[in-house]
């Protein structure tokens, strides 16, 4: 199976254009829960592929307005190149998605869209959960407030947390997407200090005082410091380690999700990610 059987092709693509702004990105990320928009710059010569603005250089980056500046640097692939290959070098590279390059963007392949081919049976393995499944969880507690939940996200360098209840058992989901949806930019300012009048006499340490104070614009990510459990997915879905990981993949597809807790009876035993099926394809 080739990259062109599986990627989202150009005409199906949201695309942000450069000269352009954080505001721009954020908007369709918020809209249609994407976690990356391609960049493109019109010329003369036709649109060219200029990288990636992800969600996380948004959160990362709340003070920068520029697409230039915002957007990253990601592999990309042919459209002929053999899909497993490409899979595994996501996986390596940590690559969530490759554009599609020839010349000019002609589509990207996203993890999504590989887990679609193994769901659909296009992409075979005979791989089962228990198999592919890591058993060190990422999770927070239901109380936790959002800013202190998103913080530890980004710290386990992981996109979701387990969400645990008084008890430690298991009662919700929280992913980035969930944090993006209500993040805002705040507008404010920053006091920078006194500023300094002009010297009164020859003598300028004598002469120097303080007239008033400076400010200069700010921008930040602000993410409503209220609890985890009022934005998870509290109707959870698991799955058996005895399943096989097609299965898994057709759970993530029908319910658009990108990992699933793997459970033995009513007890957590680790979490089974998109990045897992991947990985189930070559290995």
């Amino acid at each position: 199976m080739n990259v062109a059987d599986a990627m989202t092709t150009r005409s199906e693509l949201v695309t942000v254009e450069l000269p352009g702004t954080r505001d721009d990105v954020l908007e369709y990320l918020q809209e249609h829960g994407f976690s990356s928009v391609p960049v493109v710059k019109r010329t003369e010569a036709g649109e060219e592929y200029r990288g990636l603005v992800s969600r996380d250089a948004l959160i990362d980056q709340p003070d920068e307005d520029q697409l230039a500046i915002l957007m990253e640097e990601v592999p990309t692939t042919t459209a002929d190149a053999d899909l497993t290959v490409v899979a595994r070098q996501m996986v390596e590279e940590g690559a969530r998605r490759m554009p599609v390059v020839d010349g000019e963007l002609e589509g990207i392949v996203t993890m999504t869209d590989v887990v679609h081919a193994v769901a659909r049976g296009d992409a075979a393995t005979d791989a089962t959960v228990e198999s592919v499944a890591t058993r060190d969880v990422n999770t927070t507690y239901a109380g936790t407030p959002l800013p202190v939940a998103e913080r530890e996200l980004f710290y386990a360098n992981v996109p979701y947390a387990v969400v645990l209840d008084d008890d430690a058992d298991l009662t919700g989901m929280l992913t980035e997407v969930d944090i993006i949806e209500v993040a805002r930019i705040v507008e404010g300012e920053d006091d920078t200090g006194n500023s300094i009048a002009n010297e009164d006499d020859e003598w300028m340490w004598e002469g120097i005082k303080a007239v008033g104070g400076r400010y200069v614009p700010t921008r930040n990510v602000e993410i409503p410091a209220e609890p985890v459990s009022k934005f998870m997915t509290a109707d959870l879905v698991t799955i058996s380690g005895r399943k096989s990981v097609q299965k898994a993949a057709q759970e993530m597809i029908t319910h658009d999700i990108e990992q699933v807790p793997v459970v033995s009876g009513d007890r957590l035993v680790g979490v089974v990610r998109d990045v897992d099926v991947l990985e189930a394809l070559y290995e």
